[in-house]
Parts: C-alpha cells; structure tokens; sequence
C-alpha cells in the first residue's frame, strides 16, 4: 500500500518525497482533478495525505471521499505556513463528536 501526497507548494512536495511519499504539485483546478482521478484509479494508494489549503477548496470531493470509499485513507496536513485550524482544534472536535466540554 502506497502513501501519495497532492499539495499546493513545492516545499511540502520536496519533504515528503525526502521521506519516500511520491506525489505531486497542484495549482489549478484542472491539475487538481487530473491529480484525484489518478489517485482513485491506482488501487494501491491506500493513503492521500492533501494540504488543508486543497481540501478546503473541494470540500465535496473531500468528504465523498472520505464516506464513500473505503481506500484512500484520506489526511488532511497543514503546509509550510502551518496549520489553518484554530488552536482550540481537538478541543471543539471531541465537543462535536461526543458533546462534552473539557
């Protein structure tokens, strides 16, 4: 099972093909969509690790998916600029999944 990046800067590429994960830069729309019909045409990426700044612009596609599919696992990693969650991120998720505050 292959782990497979799609990111949105060069730098996140360039680390994690250091680490072995092959993958590729999106700038456009069109690059973005010919980057997810590869992913689920190849059956042995098993994990898409994408950058919180091209999830966050297909939202749908993400979350289908996330739901519908049981491979890729998909993980969601923030860039170079760190992270575009709140610093109270684990916090509000386990108040939303489970409903009790910490």
């Amino acid at each position: 099972m292959k782990i497979y990046c799609v990111s949105d800067n060069v730098d996140t590429r360039t680390g994690l093909r250091l680490a072995g994960i092959d993958g590729v830069v999106c700038h456009t729309n069109d690059e973005i969509k010919e980057a997810l019909n590869h992913i689920l045409t190849d059956k042995e990426i098993g994990v898409l690790l994408i950058t919180e700044r091209l999830a966050g612009m297909f939202p749908e596609t993400i979350k289908e998916l996330r739901t519908g599919r049981s491979l890729p696992l998909v993980v969601e990693i923030p860039d170079r600029h760190g992270s575009g969650r709140s610093k109270e991120f684990i916090t509000d998720y386990v108040r939303e999944a489970i409903g009790v505050k910490l």
